[in-house]
C-alpha cells in the first residue's frame, strides 16, 4: 500500500543509492542550521496532504514529539493510523484491524525523531540545494539506505519545514506538504 510505504522496509535499490555530496563550508553551515532548527521542534502538530501516484491525493494530521514518537492520522475514508513509539513504527489499518511493524530504525522517520537530530551522524547527505528563500536537502540513512531516500523542502530565513518527499529504492516518491502547523 502506498501509505505503508514511509514506515516499510523497501526492496533493495535496483542500482546503489545515490552517493554521498561534495558539500562545501557554506553547504555544512546549512546543514548546521536545519539540524539546530529540528532539534529545536520538541513538538509538532500539522495538517497535512500527502500526495503518491498510486495512493492519489489524501489528507490528515501529524504528531511529533521527540525523541522518538510520531503520529499519524489519515482523514476518512482512509482507515489507516501510523503511530512511532521510540522503538517501534506501527502501521495499523483499521478497516481490516491488522497491524504491520517495523523498527523504527528501518523507516524514513528515524533520522527527524532523533535527539538531537544529526544530519551528518548516521545519514548520507546526497544534495543541497538552494533557490531564493528556500533550501532543499536529500539524504538517506547510512545504515539503512533501503529505508528510502528523503528530500525535505523548507523556507530559509526563518527556516521552517514544509514539505519532504520519501523515494523508495523502486523510484516510487510519496509527496508530503505541512499546513497549519503549530510548534511546542
Amino acid at each position: 500500500s502506498a501509505l505503508a510505504l514511509p514506515l516499510r522496509l523497501a526492496p533493495a535499490w535496483a542500482a546503489p543509492p545515490p552517493p554521498p555530496a561534495q558539500l562545501t563550508e557554506q553547504d555544512l553551515q546549512d546543514v548546521h542550521r536545519i539540524e539546530a532548527y529540528l532539534s529545536g521542534i520538541k513538538s509538532l502538530k500539522a495538517r497535512f496532504q500527502q500526495f503518491s501516484q498510486n495512493g492519489g491525493l489524501i489528507y490528515g494530521n501529524i504528531y511529533l514529539r521527540r525523541p522518538g514518537r510520531l503520529r499519524i492520522e489519515y482523514d476518512p475514508p482512509v482507515p489507516v493510523l501510523i503511530v512511532a513509539d521510540g522503538t517501534w513504527a506501527s502501521f495499523y489499518d483499521t478497516e481490516l484491524d491488522q497491524l504491520n511493524q517495523a523498527p523504527l530504525g528501518s523507516t524514513p522517520a528515524w533520522f527527524l525523531l532523533r535527539d538531537p537530530v544529526s544530519l551528518t551522524d548516521g545519514v548520507t547527505i546526497t544534495s543541497l540545494k538552494r533557490a531564493p528563500g528556500a533550501m532543499q536537502i536529500e539524504m538517506y540513512q547510512t545504515r539503512e539506505p533501503d529505508a528510502g531516500l528523503v528530500r525535505l523542502i523548507m523556507t530559509d530565513d526563518p527556516i521552517e519545514l514544509r514539505q519532504w518527499y520519501i523515494i523508495d529504492a523502486s523510484g516510487k516518491e510519496i509527496h508530503v506538504g505541512l499546513d497549519k502547523v503549530e510548534i511546542g
